[in-house]
């Protein structure tokens, strides 16, 4: 191990000196994976080394005030990632299995991190006892699923330590908008998940109506050769004019006006969950006590499923999906089902596998959700040049836009 640094070295000096250019598509895409696989190993080591580092005070030698600032020092990197690698070889002292995966490339850095995080305070020992049989449920799923499903095993860990947690969250909030020179306003805040969830989607319904004025009045200047920095506002700046126009909008609300009412949706039957659970649409996993403090104020829909896969069909000679056939789609699948895409549901198009216009029908079982760009590489669909800009959206479908509140999924 001594040698270590130098036989890396060399290695790397072995990879420098080819030219990627030389390889063909397959021997590339193979370098691309393998070269992540084996950085990932290179961390494991990392955290070994540095671990032990750490436990024999080695940094107290120049009397420097903690390990971080001596790692950050002397290895020429940045404060906050010395503290991060850290805590993470600390945390893998007491995570053999996730160790071990992530010493085999089986894990990356970002999946043991998101184990530490969980790995904390109370839910530490059920952590050490249910590790290996957590990673042997986690195998195989893409990231932002991994992170949800430990998300889940947190909330159904320990459900009081959950709720503590959750309250922290709320307790935690805050806002501010303090003058600055010339008046301006800078407004920084944190909100918890769910007033955070009814404020983005409020944000974002508006700023997308600002960028289809934006694009109509553009459009109507430089025709369809309109490019995306020819447009009047940022995407900054129209979120920006957005917050005011939600201020606006309030100030002038009649008294007494029913605010917009969350949707939850209540899953049940669904074998693939256990326990008790709730997630927003987003992805993102709350408690039970957090959503239900909003259970007065919100609508309520039941989602039936029969097998983890089917929910329930209508519509059989519609041509669109629409209505309660959308919706239950957007449950089951929850983003896009294209290769590696995480679009969620409300961005995505409701596609059918096997064409209307080859006999397909309009049900659940011949749906699916596609982002934009997915759809149009269907096998036979008609693909956009590669231009560095994206092509003009086109006409929104009342259908397909995002409603303007957030919905919560209760798992039973």
């Amino acid at each position: 191990m001594h040698g270590m640094p130098q036989q890396l070295e060399a290695v790397i000096d072995g990879y420098l000196g080819e030219d990627p250019a030389c390889l063909d598509d397959v021997a590339l895409q193979e370098l691309v994976v393998g070269l992540e696989q084996q950085s990932s190993r290179l961390a494991a080591a990392r955290a070994q080394v540095l671990s032990e580092w750490d436990a024999r005070g080695l940094w107290r030698s120049d009397r420097s005030k903690s390990a971080s600032a001596r790692f950050a020092r002397d290895a020429g990197c940045s404060p906050a990632r010395a503290r991060a690698e850290l805590c993470r070889a600390r945390k893998l002292r007491t995570m053999p299995a996730s160790a071990a995966a992530l010493a085999e490339g089986d894990l990356s850095v970002d999946h043991i991190d998101v184990l530490a995080r969980a790995n904390h305070g109370l839910l530490a020992v059920l952590f050490a006892k249910e590790e290996q049989e957590l990673l042997a449920n986690l195998k195989g799923l893409r990231f932002s699923a991994f992170v949800r499903a430990v998300a889940y095993w947190q909330s159904l860990a320990d459900d009081e330590v959950c709720e503590d947690e959750a309250l922290r969250a709320k307790d935690n909030r805050y806002v501010t908008a303090s003058a600055t020179t010339g008046g301006v306003i800078d407004v920084r805040g944190r909100l918890d998940p769910i007033g955070g969830e009814v404020f983005a989607a409020e944000l974002v319904r508006l700023e997308n109506i600002m960028f289809q004025a934006d694009w109509a009045d553009a459009k109507a200047i430089h025709g369809e050769a309109l490019q995306s920095d020819q447009l009047a506002r940022t995407h900054l700046q129209r979120r920006a004019d957005a917050l005011v126009e939600m201020a606006t909008r309030s100030s002038a609300m009649v008294p007494g006006s029913l605010p917009a009412r969350p949707l939850f949706t209540v899953l049940v039957d669904y074998e693939t969950f256990t326990g008790r659970v709730c997630e927003l649409a987003k992805g993102t996993v709350i408690s039970p006590g957090q959503a239900a403090e909003w259970l007065d104020q919100a609508n309520i829909e039941r989602v039936v499923f029969d097998t983890p896969s089917r929910v329930i069909d209508v519509g059989r000679r519609a041509r669109l999906f629409t209505g309660g056939l959308r919706r239950a789609i957007e449950v089951r699948d929850r983003h896009c089902t294209g290769p590696n895409c995480n679009t969620p549901a409300d961005k995505c198009e409701v596609d059918h596998i096997i064409e209307w216009s080859a006999g397909g029908e309009t049900t659940q079982t011949n749906g699916r959700l596609l982002c934009a760009h997915h759809n149009r590489q269907r096998p036979g669909q008609h693909s956009p040049p590669n231009t560095e800009d994206p092509d003009p959206p086109p006409d929104p479908d009342p259908d397909l836009l995002p409603t303007n509140v957030p919905y919560a999924i209760l798992h039973e």
